[in-house]
């Protein structure tokens, strides 16, 4: 997976580093060591990664980067608001109805536009070398508020419906998604998902010198474009 690495670092001075689905997936630390020796040897000086807040499972990855002789950030952040709109939430928010093991348990959720001005900075001004930053949104909220909020927003019922990993797993792979990747996903929810997140920081204001987005406003911006809309499912 690295035979583009050589090319990818040439010349560069700072790179930002994430992994999909997720950082705290098993063996991931490895591979992001691996990047951190190759950026080390191509004389990257600066790289920012993200990383997911709570996640005991990602920090070993956090290590790799920290030990790697380079300037380091680390952004930990908070759910993505854009998972209801890009990724694995995306159909379910669709068919009206969210099914996931997350109790009531509340989320800061993050607006990734807020996230990629932090990184930017991180990746392009001073100031921000050896930092760990969490961030949040303004406001937590629990997925029945979420439900509440995208109904808001799109003008249909969409509810939430706890669920068990397997009921999360099988409704998931409506959209095409194969359980290797839900079944961890599932993992993941079930051990950050106790609470640990429920506050909110002020890293974020104080990085950029603005608030955070509001978790409505992202959703009044992603239903004006009919994204949600019924129907959007059978040609998502």
């Amino acid at each position: 997976m690295f035979s583009a690495v050589p090319a990818a670092l040439s010349g560069t001075y700072a790179a930002y580093v994430c992994y999909s689905p997720d950082l705290a997936f098993p063996g991931v630390s490895d591979l992001i060591a691996q990047f951190a020796d190759r950026a080390r040897a191509h004389k990257v000086r600066r790289l920012v990664l993200l990383s997911g807040r709570g996640e005991q499972g990602a920090r070993a990855s956090e290590r790799a980067i920290q030990q790697s002789g380079i300037d380091w950030t680390i952004v930990r952040s908070s759910w993505f608001a854009q998972n209801f709109s890009e990724h694995f939430l995306l159909g379910p928010v669709q068919r009206g109805r969210l099914v996931l093991p997350a109790g009531a348990v509340r989320e800061p959720f993050v607006d990734l536009d807020d996230l990629a001005d932090l990184a930017t900075a991180a990746l392009t001004d001073e100031g921000h070398a050896g930092r760990v930053y969490e961030i949040t949104g303004p406001r937590l909220l629990s997925m029945a508020d979420v439900a509440a909020e995208l109904s808001a927003a799109t003008g249909r019922q969409i509810c939430y419906q706890p669920s068990t990993p397997a009921e999360f797993v099988a409704d998931v792979a409506l959209d095409g998604i194969p359980a290797p990747e839900a079944e961890p996903l599932a993992d993941l929810f079930q051990e950050v998902l106790d609470g640990r997140n429920a506050s909110l920081t002020e890293d974020l204001e104080r990085a950029l010198g603005r608030p955070s987005t509001d978790f409505a406003l992202y959703a009044r911006r992603v239903a004006a474009t009919g994204l949600w809309d019924e129907g959007s499912a059978a040609h998502s």
